[in-house]
């Protein structure tokens, strides 16, 4: 399987209060309205700006904190179709392979790409294509 999308690339330690923050968890389980607020802790805008098919690449500790369920799905049901990050919070990695989320760790990657910037993913062989 081929997945090609548009990256939107994020730092370090991006926590599941930046990608879904508390405040949303608790009022609500919906994903539609959970969607509405992934990745709002870091760009208040990203929900209405990311699309089907888009990839997050990251830095170090991606989806640190706490054991939020909510924060994987809720990337995935905004569209997004991977995640690739130098290093995963062992938890928020468990919790998205769980889900069917694919997610990468790749160390390279992440010095040569910017947001916007189109790439594959070879989720048979787990190789990328910028």
């Amino acid at each position: 399987m081929i997945i090609k999308g548009r990256i939107w690339k994020f730092g370090d330690n991006v926590s599941t209060d930046d990608i879904i923050p508390g405040k949303y968890k608790f009022k609500t389980i919906d994903l539609n309205e959970l969607s509405r607020h992934v990745m709002e802790g870091i760009d208040p805008i990203f929900s209405s700006k990311v699309k089907p098919g888009d990839i997050i690449v990251a830095g170090r500790n991606f989806g640190c904190g706490s054991s939020r369920e909510h924060a994987p799905l809720a990337i995935k049901h905004a569209g997004i179709s991977a995640i690739i990050a130098k290093s995963f919070a062992r938890i928020f990695f468990r919790n998205a392979i769980n889900i069917g989320l694919p997610v990468i760790e790749e160390k390279e990657l992440y010095d040569n790409i910017e947001t916007g910037d189109i790439i594959e993913i070879s989720l048979s062989d787990g190789k990328i294509y910028t």
